[in-house]
This record gives structure tokens, sequence and C-alpha cells, in this order.
């Protein structure tokens, strides 16, 4: 049995159309659930892990692709669990695989995993992919990759470049979008952990949406 075949044997034998019904309500009905909630979802992947050996392989975007493609939304909770417990062979030249994933089946709850942790890990080895890539991200249309250039360095604390982190704010900070205005409150909120005086003055001397604002100031 392939490792896709695999999994999908494990995760259908333990679907539960019941807790499906809230699941795909919460995620706003748009992708169907097979009802595993993620306790569980997380120790069956880590039961696949041990039965195929697959982290101690060679990177497998191809099993990635392919559960990417499958309908329930729990297939690719599984495939960013795997990219990231496979982080130390992603680098670089896998970017432009991560975009593709960013804004295919795009919603928060993926976007929000494959941006600071995948991303975030590449523009950390990589710098000079910031400038390249991520720059015309935060300066695009494209809702979720404009998400993700404001996320991106959502764990780095102090290494957080704030001239970039600032800089992407400022060139979002008349969207009307939901999604753009609270990445732009938690990306500060998580600042102002690390430099609370800076996130402070940044906030007193930008005008940013209510949303933002509010979501930035919690713990300043």
């Amino acid at each position: 049995m392939d490792d896709l075949n695999h999994l999908v044997t494990i995760f259908e034998k333990h679907s539960n159309p019941e807790n499906a019904v809230p699941m795909q309500k919460y995620m706003k009905n748009h992708f169907p659930f097979l009802g595993i909630k993620t306790p569980l979802r997380r120790q069956l992947t880590r039961d696949f892990y041990k039965e195929t050996g697959i982290l101690k392989q060679d990177l497998n975007l191809e099993l990635v692709t392919q559960l990417w493609m499958k309908d329930e939304r729990e297939y690719q909770y599984a495939a960013q669990d795997y990219l990231v417990k496979s982080i130390k062979r992603i680098d670089s030249s896998h970017l432009p695989f991560i975009e593709n994933l960013i804004i295919t089946k795009s919603w928060w709850d993926t976007v929000d995993v494959l941006s600071p942790h995948l991303v975030g890990n590449i523009a950390k080895v990589t710098p000079s992919i910031i400038e390249e890539k991520i720059e015309g991200w935060a300066f695009g249309k494209h809702l979720w990759l404009t998400r993700s250039s404001i996320l991106f360095q959502l764990k780095y604390k102090e290494e957080t470049n704030e001239t970039i982190l600032y800089k992407y704010i400022k060139a979002n900070a008349n969207s009307k979008e939901f999604f753009i205005q609270k990445a732009i409150g938690w990306a500060l909120r998580e600042y102002s952990k690390t430099n609370p005086n800076s996130v402070r003055h940044f906030i007193n001397d930008t005008t940013l949406p209510k949303l933002s604002v509010r979501e930035g100031s919690k713990y300043i």
C-alpha cells in the first residue's frame, strides 16, 4: 500500500460524520470534513509516520500534492503537518511549491501554518527571498499571499526585521479585508511581546484599522 492510500485508510476508519458538521460550520462550510478532531488526527499522523518511516525518507512533495487535492480538510492539515515535521529539508527552492499551496484551497487555517512556519523558516535561512518574492506578496493583490507577507515573521521574536514588518503593514493599512486587518493586529501583538515600545510608537504614529489597533494593543 502506498503512503497516500495508507493514510486515507487510517483517516476514513476514524471518520465521524457527527463531528464533521460543526467542524465544517466553523470553517464557514468552505470545505468538507471527515470529522477527525485535532488531537486524534495528530495521533493518527504520528502513527502513520512510525508505520511508514516517511520522516526518515526523502521529502515527498508528491504526497503533499495528493493530500492537498483531496476534498476533506483533514488531508490538507496532514500535508502541512508533514511539511512542518520535514522543515529541515525545506529550502528556498521549495518556495514556489509553498506559494502554490498558499493560493490553493486557501483559508486562514492552512495559510496561518504555511506562512509563519514554512515561509518564515525559508526566509530566515535565505533572507534574499524576502525582497525577491515576499515583497511582491505584500504589494500584490492576492489576499492570502498578502496575509502571508505580514505573518511570515510571526515567530521571529527578537530576530524580527521591524523595518520590513512595518513596511508591509503600512502597504496594507488601508485594506478593508478582515483577514488583512486581523493579520496586521496579530503581527503587531506578537512583536509587542518582544518590543512593546516600538509597537506602541508605531501604532500611535500610523493610521491603522480599528481592528488592527485593538488586536495589536492587547499587551501594551
